[in-house]
């Protein structure tokens, strides 16, 4: 890449601020001065260009990252543009396009994932590919951060629900119980594993919902919001003691919707709005929730 002279402090104008270096750098991403796989100069030619401190050019670098422009980032060389997310190409079934978002979400040193769902069926499974690349060496994050809103054990689902009144004893509010504790005890085995494995810093928490999600919702490393809406339908199931006859929904099957901060200005605000959606919920009406 040329380096070209862009600080306005040279004609008698005010420093450069690392916004104004990391929206320089990112309008050229846009008009594909700089493209997926390009790498940037070094910290040192970066201020050197723009006429100011190495830590401002940090700052600008770091702002990129987070807001998933940069891959490859390390302190060994220069970081990488980021290749665009595959989903932007349009929704997916649930299963087939979260996997690989949450694996290019993994390839950053810390991360920190934020769900809300039903059940962590999903996310358990899709989880398999980044946890398999780590074994592999392939990728390395330095943290894990992961928080998971599930609903309370003893609320009143509004699904799954058997189809005529069971009370109290309704055996699909015990199905759907036991998949949830299950499925959590799970995931938090394979994340956690990694603390003695690969020696990574591991957190993972849940918190139990007064209510049904309608939705679910993924937030990955506070630069992606995954939505996709819980289709309920009237289906049977068989299981040991006959058939069970509910409304259920299938979310692998539901389409997710992605918007990244980087896509422009509508999608920033429904990322950050949804992420200020998830942290109320989880610092005021949510509780403790242990697996049983």
């Amino acid at each position: 890449m040329v380096v070209t002279q862009e600080n306005v402090a040279v004609n008698g104008s005010r420093k450069l601020t690392p916004k104004d270096i990391a929206e320089a750098l990112r309008e050229r991403i846009r008009t594909g001065a700089l493209k997926a796989g390009d790498r940037l100069p070094t910290q040192a030619e970066l201020a050197l260009e723009f006429g100011v401190e190495r830590g401002t050019v940090r700052q600008a670098l770091k702002t990129l990252q987070d807001d998933g422009l940069l891959a490859n980032v390390s302190k060994g060389s220069p970081p990488r543009i980021a290749a665009p997310a595959p989903t932007r190409q349009g929704p997916q079934p649930t299963m087939v396009a979260l996997a690989p978002r949450l694996t290019a979400a993994f390839a950053t040193p810390k991360v920190r994932i934020d769900v809300v769902s039903l059940t962590a069926e999903t996310l358990m499974l899709a989880l398999g590919e980044p946890v398999r690349l780590i074994h592999e060496g392939r990728i390395r994050p330095e943290s894990i951060d992961v928080r998971i809103l599930l609903p309370g054990r003893d609320i009143n689902l509004a699904f799954p629900v058997s189809v005529e009144d069971q009370g109290d004893e309704d055996p699909v509010h015990e199905r759907w119980l036991a998949q949830r504790n299950a499925q959590g005890h799970v995931l938090s085995h394979n994340l956690r594993s990694l603390r003695s494995s690969h020696g990574i810093d591991v957190h993972v928490t849940f918190r139990a919902l007064p209510f049904t999600p309608p939705v679910k919702l993924y937030l990955l490393n506070g630069t992606e919001a995954l939505l996709s809406y819980y289709m309920v339908t009237r289906r049977e199931e068989e299981v040991e003691s006959g058939k069970l006859d509910m409304y259920d929904a299938l979310g692998t099957e539901s389409l997710l919707f992605a918007f990244e901060k980087r896509a422009g200005s509508r999608d920033m605000a429904f990322v950050e709005e949804s992420q200020k959606w998830f942290n109320a919920l989880w610092e005021t009406i949510t509780t403790d929730l242990t697996l049983s």
